[in-house]
């Protein structure tokens, strides 16, 4: 009787060695970009006072750009813990919301694939998961944390970058680095708007942010997404009559 396990395993690593290389493809033009954002964020680390290994060590274990922006900011002017801490909440609250999509896809996988899967889990990664859980109407594992991994290399050598850089050059962070940050997000949310529901929550928290951050209104971040939330549910059903 002929054997053919060994073709099995080829395919099968042939099949995830595809998964992996066009996870790579997929995550390298938003991982590129945020390379400004990483040097911002390790060279702002240097200037608040952190060391070169203590500023290597939050990106390689906090791994969130926002929170490490937002909590940099804070330790530089001095803020309580309890503010930091707060506020880094508040930022990376979005995650349980990218925890929830994912839940039924992973509920049923070992620890150790949910751990990896929490912790590489950005808005880069999730964009481009479910990028590919739409294509090909089925969730890779493999696909998601490939992406990952790909992002946090890149996010780790832009910061070394930055804490290299924030010791010879000075003020490296009005280079104008931050607008990176924004230029990140439109790539991720433009691709996305395939609704009028999310159209409209689009322009409306964009509209609003910027109307309340010039008029001085303070937590304008979370007005603006409350009332693009509000704006996306009240905009559903046109969804389903233009469907």
């Amino acid at each position: 009787m002929l054997d053919i396990t060994p073709v099995s395993k080829n395919t099968t690593n042939t099949a995830n060695k595809r998964i992996m290389y066009q996870a790579f493809i997929d995550i390298l033009p938003l991982a590129m970009a945020v390379i400004p954002w990483g040097i911002l964020c390790g060279s702002l680390a240097i200037k608040v006072g952190l060391s070169a290994v203590q500023a290597q060590l939050m990106s390689l274990l906090v791994f969130a750009g926002s929170a490490q922006l937002a909590s940099l900011t804070l330790i530089g002017a001095v803020g309580a813990l309890s503010s930091i801490f707060s506020s880094t909440f508040v930022i990376s609250s979005r995650h349980l919301l990218y925890s929830a999509v994912f839940r039924e896809h992973v509920r049923e996988s070992s620890m150790l694939t949910r751990c990896c899967m929490a912790f590489f889990l950005t808005d880069e990664m999730f964009a481009v998961s479910c990028a590919y859980l739409e294509k090909n109407k089925s969730f890779s594992h493999l696909y998601a944390i490939s992406a990952g991994v790909v992002f946090y290399l890149i996010w780790n050598v832009a910061t070394f970058i930055g804490i290299v850089a924030g010791q010879f050059i000075p003020n490296i962070e009005n280079l104008g680095l931050e607008f990176a940050i924004a230029a990140t997000f439109i790539a991720i949310v433009i691709p996305s708007i395939k609704r009028f529901s999310t159209l409209m929550s689009v322009l409306a928290s964009g509209i609003s942010v910027c109307v309340l951050s010039i008029t001085g209104i303070d937590h304008a971040l979370i007005i603006a997404t409350c009332i693009g939330m509000a704006t996306g549910f009240l905009t559903a059903s046109k969804d389903k009559s233009n469907g």
